[in-house]
């Protein structure tokens, strides 16, 4: 019984989380002042965390590894820091092993519009990138340097 009583209270904090985005400018400014840098799985769900199957405690390592990337993006590209905010899974495929991605959203209709995924064991590069405009049907990007994904993300999307 505690253990379905823990389960609905993350269920609970992820939608209450969900329907809070923060602009991506805002999130950006919260995780340069290590707002997200607790391992308590609420702030981590405050940190964009919607669904993930790693353990509770690699949450906040996680976030740091993928904000350390996501605070570079600079505005006037791809993403619009005002209108968008961040979200993060840890996937978990029928066969192969856990991977991450970060997905970035319209903050007014909650469509996701880029998705970065991490390590996936699909992938022949570290990086790669769909977006919404091709129905996430094939890689946009596919890149082993954070350096050239967070270019990518920064430039408009007729450079």
């Amino acid at each position: 019984m505690q253990d379905t009583q823990l389960i609905l209270e993350k269920m609970k904090s992820e939608v209450q989380a969900m329907d809070k985005q923060l602009p991506l400018n805002h999130w950006i400014k919260a995780f340069n002042e290590r707002k997200f840098d607790s391992k308590d799985t609420k702030v981590q769900i405050e940190a964009g965390w919607y669904d993930w199957f790693c353990k509770d405690t690699s949450l906040a390592n996680k976030t740091k590894k993928m904000g350390n990337i996501i605070k570079q993006i600079k505005p006037g590209g791809k993403v619009d820091l005002e209108t968008s905010y961040i979200w993060f899974k840890n996937n978990c495929p029928l066969n192969g092993p856990l991977y991450d991605d970060f997905r970035i959203a319209d903050i007014e209709t909650n469509n996701t519009l880029i998705l970065v995924q991490i390590d996936c064991v699909w992938n022949d590069t570290k990086y790669t990138v769909y977006e919404r405009l091709d129905g996430f049907d094939k890689p946009v990007l596919k890149t082993n340097s954070s350096r050239d994904l967070v270019k990518w993300l920064s430039k408009g999307w007729n450079e």
